[in-house]
């Protein structure tokens, strides 16, 4: 159902893109021309009533509303608000679509594992593609219309292939009507996996490993889908941006209008009286297909031109999957040499038609870049030792602080020292330090002290 152009714009030449604005499947015009056409009818109609039949005090009524509905239309933030909305649905869009389990993995992983070509193997492998397709037929058929169609009763899966008569019935016993039962199918998976193993059909426990982790990312998928049709967009939501759209171009009906009589507004306008509105009707196409976008891709599951192509997933599914489990797996090519097997210097063909794509390899920027001959003897620089305001600056413009120029002595063995923690670096004393000027200082007032006694007591 999706509209594939990628063939028509391979290349970018002249008016390329331009060809795509004549299609018609999944195109703009095929989605609003019902709206369009009747935007059209109201606005000639009422344009016919304003200019031929209302008297002249209602034609300025009408005048004022039109310049005020203008005004309004000036301050509505519909780009804002549909860009937002559109922005979100298409990428829920394309989640949903990578949301879509596909079996080639547990297909391939059961293919390694499960061996046996006798028809008890291939009856192993090829029943456990048919639960695995089977579960999935059964989503896809309670959030598809179109697989809805299709198979619209159980006994059509029974026509189909895809479940027995015995299994319908096992399937019906269940007492979970209430629920969807998707994953019944997935319980007689792991019950047919577990005897297969009982019974050395499989490998060995890495190879009942590779195939529960592909199974559960299958399964994993297949809730994940029908909760995409569980969890809709918020309906709030969608109503706001709906009714914004259509009132914006409700109002744009009288807005939009040509004013004969007024003076100032016609002074604005230029004087062009343009019957059709041309540039109201490419906002239309610009702001209601827009919202045409939001309403097509919000379901990707019904029946539009951009819905996901669910029966032609559900046929390749399954003939891929009993092709690979068991027909290919006993139809192998036998093992041979290749064509270049012997070659060193391997050259693939091209054709006349595709010669032109054969470039030159890229090897770097500078692989063309040549160095003076001169220049390019090797040699042992001469290493030069920092000095110490080198280092203080490469250390992040760190100052080391001066040393003291007063040297100081310790306390306790005189010692003369410059330590900068306060300890002595002969007897590690802690108690403290003190300098020569001070030594100096307290010797001198000794002196002097001892003199005076000396004179006091003669």
């Amino acid at each position: 159902m999706t509209v594939s152009y990628q063939a028509e714009v391979a290349s970018s030449t002249s008016g390329g893109f331009t060809r795509l604005l004549f299609m018609w499947k999944g195109s703009l015009w095929k989605l609003i021309y019902r709206e369009l056409a009747l935007f059209l009818f109201c606005f000639v109609c009422i344009s016919a009533f304003y200019r031929y039949t209302l008297p002249d005090d209602q034609k300025r009524l009408f005048e004022k509303v039109a310049i005020y509905s203008e005004q309004v239309l000036k301050e509505f933030p519909l780009s804002f608000v549909l860009g937002f909305y559109v922005a979100y649905v298409a990428g829920r869009w394309w989640n949903q679509y990578e949301a879509i389990p596909w079996p080639d993995k547990v297909m391939h992983s059961i293919a390694l594992s499960i061996y046996g070509d006798d028809e008890h193997g291939r009856m192993i492998r090829r029943t456990l593609m048919r639960y695995i397709n089977l579960t999935l037929t059964l989503v896809l058929r309670s959030i598809s219309s179109a697989v809805k169609r299709r198979f619209p009763t159980y006994d059509h899966l029974v026509e189909a292939g895809f479940i027995t008569q015995d299994e319908l019935q096992l399937f019906l016993s269940v007492p979970n009507s209430e629920f969807n039962t998707y994953w019944i199918p997935c319980t007689w998976f792991i019950s047919l996996l577990k005897r297969s193993n009982m019974e050395k059909r499989v490998i060995d426990s890495q190879g009942l490993k590779l195939i529960m982790e592909e199974f559960n990312e299958f399964r994993s998928k297949c809730g994940i889908l029908w909760s995409y049709d569980w969890i809709s967009i918020p309906l709030v939501y969608t109503q706001v941006v709906t009714i914004a759209t259509y009132t914006y171009f409700a109002v744009a009906l009288i807005a939009r209008q040509y004013i004969i009589n007024n003076d100032s507004v016609k002074k604005a306008q230029l004087e062009i009286d343009i019957f059709f509105p041309f540039f109201t009707v490419l906002q239309f196409l610009f702001y209601m297909g827009l919202l045409k976008v939001a309403e097509q891709l919000i379901n990707p599951f019904g029946d539009d031109d951009e819905d996901f192509e669910l029966n032609w997933l559900i046929d390749r599914h399954t003939k891929v999957s009993y092709l690979g489990v068991d027909i290919l797996m006993r139809r192998s090519p036998a093992l041979v040499k290749d064509k270049y097997f012997d070659e060193f210097n391997l050259i693939l063909p091209y054709t006349g038609a595709a010669v032109s794509y054969k470039k030159k390899t890229y090897r770097g920027s500078v692989h063309n870049m040549t160095v003076p001959e001169d220049q390019q003897s090797m040699f042992l620089p001469e290493i030069v030792e920092e000095d110490e305001e080198d280092r203080s600056s490469s250390r992040g413009n760190r100052v080391t602080p001066k040393a003291s120029l007063t040297t100081m002595h310790c306390v306790n063995c005189g010692a003369e020292n410059n330590s900068d923690d306060g300890l002595c670096v002969h007897c590690a004393n802690p108690a403290g330090m003190t300098n020569a000027k001070s030594q100096s200082l307290t010797r001198g007032y000794y002196s002097m002290v001892l003199s005076w006694m000396k004179l006091w007591w003669g």
